[in-house]
């Protein structure tokens, strides 16, 4: 079926919820008992495509007497916070796993040790990475959904028009990126017009700073190392790149103008030539320019090793759930092999339907994804994206994630500021990281306390 009609399907058994603080709440009652029936709510979760749809469809059929109250968009922490605290929570909420550390310790979510146990997860099926994500002192609280990598774009054609190959590009060369990037970029008269080499920042940070050996905070999520000299050179590094291409303030006005998810992307209007980003945008130009110049490589340390940052969703459970054992049945079918299975099938098909290449799924779930590149997936014989493909499957292989942190929103702000900071002009990278080792100190020493 169609996007379109999928979503009229589920109207027959999804109720929006649209009562409760907000409307996120699950109301009253759930009448959920010990079978788990009753009313499920849930928040953060979009039913935007067949992946979503699906998986929902599959609980909904598998457990009839669960009345499923979905209220769409994207997770919203002040309405999830102030339904906690009213006590009227939805029982679910999807959320990035880089926040489930704080809001353990803030006791807003359950830890699922019960849950894990009564529904049988085999915890041991999901990504390492993700797991580390969800699990703060040895206590699970989250149950992993997608695994997002991060690789490196390449736009062949715009090699091509400067003389250079893919092979040129070598981001394992730290000092050979200024000239690399005075080759690509396009900057005249302080205008820049195509933009060389993107390093992505603030957002990939930690990965600039792992590639240089460096870890910005220790592995348990307590103790930041955000003023080591590794990690002041990563910061430098990708502040130049930036700096040479006209300035921050010209350098993202002019990406913020891009449409990523268009058939108008940055691929297709030769707006970018090397970029590191999340393995969705592979699934964006096998869709919407599948005849674009893409080459994608693995992000590399200096080393010239391949490495990746993973990030992704999870499913946690409120504190004040009023149906817990719903909520667990739900977390369980929506992130099972099978579940994903069907849904990999689903994308698979609505790509055949329309003559687009499937390009995969990428799950937390370990055996899922097997089962999907057994199963579902074929190369489509277009050697560009076969290629990708076995690049992100390679990515996902050696991907770290940052750990669960008591104060993990916080230390994600200490050091995002400082980045900012830097890229305006208000500090250089050494007293900006600085100042942030500070920030993110006081953090999590008040949370430990």
């Amino acid at each position: 079926m169609s996007r379109k009609l999928r979503a009229t399907a589920l109207v027959g058994v999804l109720i929006l919820a649209v009562s409760g603080c907000g409307g996120v709440g699950g109301g009253g009652d759930s009448g959920g008992g010990e079978k788990g029936g009753g009313a499920l709510s849930t928040m953060g979760l979009s039913l935007s495509d067949e992946i979503a749809t699906t998986r929902v469809d599959a609980f909904t059929r598998d457990h009839p007497d669960v009345r499923l109250q979905i209220t769409e968009g994207a997770f919203d922490e002040q309405q999830f916070l102030s339904a906690v605290a009213s006590g009227n929570p939805p029982d679910l909420v999807y959320l990035d796993r880089k926040l489930i550390g704080t809001y353990a310790k803030r006791g807003s979510i359950q830890p699922l040790t019960d849950c894990v146990g009564e529904q049988g997860i085999d915890m041991g099926q999901f990504r390492q990475s993700a797991r580390d994500q969800v699990t703060l002192d040895g206590t699970v609280y989250g149950i992993p959904e997608f695994s997002q990598v991060r690789v490196l774009y390449l736009n062949e054609g715009l090699l091509k028009r400067a003389g250079l190959t893919v092979d040129d590009v070598n981001l394992a060369d730290w000092a050979g990126l200024p000239a690399l990037n005075a080759k690509l970029a396009a900057v005249s008269g302080g205008r820049l017009s195509r933009i060389g080499i993107d390093p992505k920042i603030p957002e990939f940070l930690p990965m600039w700073a792992r590639a240089n050996g460096a870890e910005m905070i220790s592995a348990d999520g307590t103790k930041p190392n955000l003023t080591d000299p590794k990690v002041v050179e990563a910061l430098t590094t990708g502040v130049r790149l930036v700096q040479d291409q006209g300035g921050w303030g010209k350098f993202k006005s002019f990406r913020d103008t891009f449409d990523f998810f268009g058939a108008q992307n940055p691929l297709a209007k030769n707006q970018m030539v090397a970029w590191p980003m999340e393995e969705w945008f592979l699934n964006q130009a096998a869709k919407n320019s599948p005849k674009a110049e893409l080459v994608v490589k693995p992000f590399v340390d200096r080393q010239g090793k391949p490495l990746s940052m993973s990030s992704g969703q999870a499913w946690v459970l409120t504190k004040g759930a009023k149906n817990p054992k719903a909520a667990c049945a739900f977390v369980k079918q929506m992130t099972a092999t099978d579940t994903w299975l069907a849904a990999a099938r689903a994308r698979a098909d609505a790509r055949k339907a329309d003559k687009l290449p499937f390009t995969g799924l990428w799950t937390g779930n370990t055996a899922a994804d097997k089962k999907i590149f057994d199963e579902v997936y074929q190369p489509t014989g277009d050697k560009r994206f076969d290629d990708a493909v076995a690049a992100v499957r390679q990515a996902q292989d050696v991907a770290f994630a940052m750990p669960a942190s008591p104060a993990g929103a916080e230390f994600d702000k200490a050091w995002t500021d400082a980045v900012n900071r830097v890229l305006a002009g208000q500090q250089q990278p050494g007293p900006a990281l600085a100042r942030a080792q500070q920030e993110a100190t006081a953090a999590l020493d008040k949370a430990a306390g």
